[in-house]
């Protein structure tokens, strides 16, 4: 019989992370474990990677939730969790683990046999002008071939200023620039920045406006001089047919895949499916989790043959993180099986 437990776990940023919604010093996370009641040595681990203020799932009552989850995990379904994205994920990962001897190995694949290194994108978070401007240079000489800006924070003219520079520095063929927007933009003024944008070769802007207003998005999704990807509009849209009518109806140039936030693997498997369908590009990013959903996230992306970025170069925002395997290099993440995973005792919690 398989049993479980929960532990809550705050992850400390480096540096306070900035976007046009918030300011964070620390980020609340959750894990489980799962193990057979028969042979309790070996557990499976997962992240249950709520995001508060962004989850669809996020509430008082999620951590009763997570309790119930727990107490009843052999008669586990997903389809009853289709509210709580954030938990299929992590019993989904841990499972998963449980089921490959408890060596955090989610979906065996080539690249954690050290092959097949996964291309990530540079990300530049909020800040002052003088910040960004430093942080931009600190991945253009890291190595990075594709950087992702996240816009909205400051004057719009002083953002344009920080991507004429790095167009100055780099052409279009050279370095790819994505820019997030977290839905900052004012459905007045959107089209307006956009066109402004485009004269810098910009690759995709996520979220352009707040999610919600499919009408506005599919009218801007139609015009927009940039491919525009669906990232927040995502979040909570867990019934299969309700992503059909929201893809065909906005038709996105992309979609972004955050697992803990759209369904786990198999709601994000679903997304892709019908991105397929209607021809609509995807890319997946973390959702600030810890290494152990980092680690899920790269090996569930290394079982598709993917060309473009991924947005998975967050290992290294946290001064508490567990020592794992990932490896990020310049612009690549490998996986090294001769590091070890290292994951500190922690308050475990049996419902």
């Amino acid at each position: 019989m398989l049993e479980s437990a929960y532990c809550k776990y705050n992850l400390i940023f480096h540096q306070k992370a900035v976007t046009s919604r918030d300011v964070m010093n620390s980020k609340e996370t959750y894990f489980i474990k799962i193990w057979d009641s028969q042979n309790p040595n070996i557990v499976g681990i997962g992240e249950c990677a709520l995001f508060r203020g962004l989850s669809y799932e996020d509430s008082d009552d999620y951590e009763l939730i997570l309790a119930n989850t727990c107490r009843n995990i052999s008669n586990y379904n997903s389809s009853d969790y289709r509210e709580y994205s954030s938990i299929v994920f992590g019993v989904e990962t841990a499972i998963r683990d449980l089921s490959n001897n408890g060596k955090r190995v989610i979906f065996p694949s080539e690249w954690i046999n050290g092959n097949n290194d996964i291309k990530i994108n540079g990300l530049i978070w909020m800040g002052s002008f003088e910040q960004m401007y430093n942080r931009i240079n600190e991945k253009l000489h890291a190595g990075f071939h594709c950087l992702k800006l996240k816009i909205g924070g400051i004057d719009f003219e002083k953002e344009i200023e920080l991507i004429r520079y790095i167009r100055s520095k780099f052409t279009a063929n050279i370095l790819e620039l994505r820019l997030d927007a977290n839905g900052a933009f004012s459905t007045n003024d959107a089209l307006i920045k956009l066109k402004e944008l485009s004269k810098y070769s910009i690759h995709s802007i996520e979220q352009p406006i707040k999610s919600g207003q499919w009408e506005l998005m599919a009218e801007l999704c139609l015009n927009t001089p940039i491919p525009i990807a669906l990232d927040e509009e995502l979040i909570g849209i867990n019934d299969i047919y309700q992503k059909e009518l929201l893809l065909k109806e906005i038709r996105p140039q992309y979609i972004i895949l955050k697992p803990a936030l759209c369904g786990g693997f198999s709601g994000a498997d679903e997304w892709i499916s019908l991105a397929n369908k209607f021809n609509i590009g995807w890319w997946a990013t973390s959702a600030l989790e810890s290494n152990i959903g980092l680690n899920a996230i790269a090996q569930w992306i290394s079982t598709y043959k993917i060309s473009l970025p991924q947005g998975l170069g967050t290992g290294q925002l946290y001064s508490n993180n567990f020592s794992s395997p990932l490896v990020q290099e310049r612009d690549v993440l490998h996986y090294n099986q001769i590091q070890q995973w290292h994951i500190p005792t922690l308050n475990w919690i049996e419902p």
